[in-house]
């Protein structure tokens, strides 16, 4: 029996962290955005005033709050709901992610003071080291840079012609 579930353990995790790491891909771009234009001053010295158990604290609460999204999700698309299941997943995730980006970005020094937090963040780091190396995820990187390069083209002449209307009329 554990022969059988080892290697199905290995495939679930390595499942959790690609849809984890193409989320963060995502949200990491978010979450800079709303740091450039959204200041929260006082919020953010709050929470940079914090020491590391209580950063841990409020580090975990995004994850601890919004990670049973993807259950409810995945009961959405199993019960037929598979726009609502998608939706559900797709804007529970990002909005994990980005909170947890920014909080990550504000409390690091003080978490990886933590020794079980820094353990686990090195093993993290390796998981995502190792999905990173595999010849799938650079598959995925590259389609994923064809597909933007393909909607930046599509953008910019949608553009130029709304561009070229607009002159028209004038």
């Amino acid at each position: 029996m554990k022969r059988i579930l080892k290697p199905l353990t290995y495939v679930l995790a390595a499942i959790y962290f690609l849809v984890d790491a193409v989320f963060m891909a995502v949200a990491r771009p978010i979450a800079r955005w709303i740091g450039r234009h959204f200041e929260f001053k006082r919020l953010r010295a709050w929470i940079r005033s914090l020491p590391p158990y209580p950063s841990l604290c409020l580090f975990s609460v995004p994850v601890i709050i919004l990670e049973p999204i993807k259950p409810v999700a995945a009961y959405l698309a199993a019960t037929g709901q598979i726009v609502s299941g998608a939706v559900t997943f797709i804007i529970g995730e990002l909005l994990k992610l980005v909170l947890v980006e920014r909080l990550f970005h504000l409390t690091r020094d003080k978490l990886m003071r933590i020794p079980a937090f820094a353990w686990v963040y090195g093993k993290f780091t390796e998981m995502k080291a190792w999905l990173q190396a595999t010849e799938a995820w650079r598959a995925i990187r590259a389609v994923s840079h064809v597909v933007r390069d393909t909607v930046a083209r599509a953008r910019a002449r949608l553009v130029a012609s709304f561009s070229k209307l607009a002159t028209s009329r004038d």
